[in-house]
C-alpha cells in the first residue's frame, strides 16, 4: 500500500520545467490526464527565544520531508528566532497571547492540512523519525502518533521531569487508560480530523496532556513510536519549570478527571466525606446506644452534615456523568464529521 512518503515522492519527480507541471501528457494520443497531487504534510514548529535552534530544526525536517510545508510561529520572542526561522526557509508566522497552548490553537485553527506534525523547535526530537511516524499513521490509519522519548544522556531528560512525567502519565492512565506511555511528550503526528475536532483549551505546556485525553476520550486509534530525545545545544535553554508547570499539569489533570470521569470524580470524593463522617460519627452512635444520651452534640451534627453532603455529592456525579455522555457524543459527532486521512477511504 503506497503511504504518504512514497505519494509525495511520485509526485517531486514530475516534470517542472513547464507551467502546470502537475499536468503529463497520456502516453498514447488523447485528452490530457490529471495526476493527482499527494497529502500535504504540515510541520508545525511553535518557537519562544530559540535562535540558536530553530534554523538547524527547520533544516532537519526540510531534509527528512522535503515536500511538507514548514510553519514556525513565533510567540513573541526577544531574540533573533525570525530571522533565523526565515532565513531557514520556513513560513513564519506569529501569535501574540503567551504560552505553547495558545499558539498551538492558533496553528490548528490556521493551517489546511492532510497530516500534522508538531514538534518543539529546540532540537531536542529527531526529525529523521518523522517519516516513520507518518507511515505509521498512515499505514495503520491512526489519529496520533506519539514520540516516546529514549535517551542515554542524563541532562537531555532531567531527574524532576522524568518522575513528574511517570507520575502524570500514571494517573492518566489509570483514569483514561492504558495506552500512552509518554504523555508529556511535544512530538506528534496527528491526522486532519484530530486536529480540527480538538478543542484547544490549555493555554502552556498542559497542552500534551489535553491531546492525549481528548484522544483517549473519544477512543481514537492512536499510537507511539520510539524516537530519540537528545539534551539541548549549547545557549539554548529549557522554558519549562519542573515544579511550576508540573502543578500546572496536575491541575489540568485533575480538571479532565472532573469534567471526562464526574462520577467517580465525585463518588470518590462523596466516599471520602462518608468516611470522615464514620469516624467522627461511630463514637458518637455507640455512646447513644450504651447511655441514650448525646453528650457530644456538635460532633453528632457535624457528623450528620458530612453524611448529608456526601450523599449531594455523589447525587451531582450521576447527574453530571448524564451531561458527560451527550458532550461525548457530540464531539464523537463533531469527529466523524471530518474526512478521514487520505488512504481510509476504502
Amino acid at each position: 500500500m503506497d503511504t504518504v512518503l512514497d505519494r509525495l515522492a511520485d509526485a517531486a519527480t514530475l516534470p517542472r520545467d513547464k507551467p502546470g507541471w502537475a499536468i503529463q501528457p497520456a502516453p498514447l494520443p488523447g485528452p490530457l490526464r490529471t495526476v493527482p497531487a499527494g497529502p500535504k504534510v504540515a510541520v508545525l514548529i511553535p518557537c519562544f527565544n530559540e535562535e540558536f535552534t530553530v534554523g538547524k530544526v527547520v533544516a532537519d525536517f526540510r531534509t527528512s520531508l522535503p515536500h511538507a510545508t514548514i510553519y514556525v510561529y513565533d510567540n513573541n520572542s526577544r531574540d533573533r528566532t525570525a530571522l533565523e526561522a526565515r532565513a531557514a526557509g520556513a513560513e513564519l508566522r506569529q501569535e501574540e497571547l503567551p504560552g505553547k497552548g495558545n499558539v498551538v490553537r492558533r496553528m490548528f485553527a490556521d493551517i489546511e492540512a492532510d497530516f500534522y506534525i508538531l514538534v518543539d523547535g529546540d532540537d531536542t526530537y529527531d526529525a529523521a523519525s518523522a517519516p516513520r511516524m507518518l507511515r505509521l499513521l498512515e499505514s495503520r490509519q491512526l489519529d496520533m502518533v506519539t514520540a516516546a522519548r529514549v535517551t542515554s544522556q542524563q541532562a537531555a531528560y532531567r531527574r524532576g521531569h522524568r518522575l513528574g512525567n511517570m507520575l502524570l502519565t500514571a494517573l492518566v492512565r489509570t483514569v483514561f487508560g492504558d495506552r500512552v506511555s509518554d504523555v508529556l511528550s511535544g512530538y506528534r503526528v496527528f491526522s486532519r480530523r484530530f486536529v480540527k475536532s480538538f478543542p484547544a483549551l490549555a493555554d502552556g505546556f498542559e497542552i500534551e496532556t489535553e491531546f492525549t485525553v481528548h484522544a483517549l476520550e473519544l477512543r481514537m486509534p492512536v499510537g507511539e513510536l520510539a524516537a530519540t530525545y537528545r539534551v539541548r545545544p549549547p545557549g539554548s535553554q529549557s522554558k519549562l519549570h519542573t515544579l511550576t508547570d508540573g502543578l500546572r499539569i496536575l491541575r489540568l489533570v485533575l480538571l479532565l478527571v472532573k469534567e471526562g470521569r464526574p462520577l467517580r470524580f465525585f463518588a470518590t470524593a462523596g466516599l471520602s466525606l462518608l468516611l470522615a463522617a464514620s469516624g467522627l460519627g461511630t463514637p458518637v452512635v455507640m455512646q447513644f446506644v450504651e447511655t441514650g444520651l448525646v453528650p457530644r452534640l456538635p460532633t453528632a451534627v457535624l457528623a450528620t452534615g458530612l453524611v448529608l453532603l456526601s450523599c449531594l455529592t455523589t447525587v451531582c456525579g450521576l447527574v453530571l456523568d448524564s451531561v458527560e455522555r451527550g458532550r461525548k457524543e457530540a464531539k464523537r459527532l463533531a469527529y466523524l464529521a471530518l474526512r478521514p486521512p487520505p488512504g481510509c477511504h476504502g
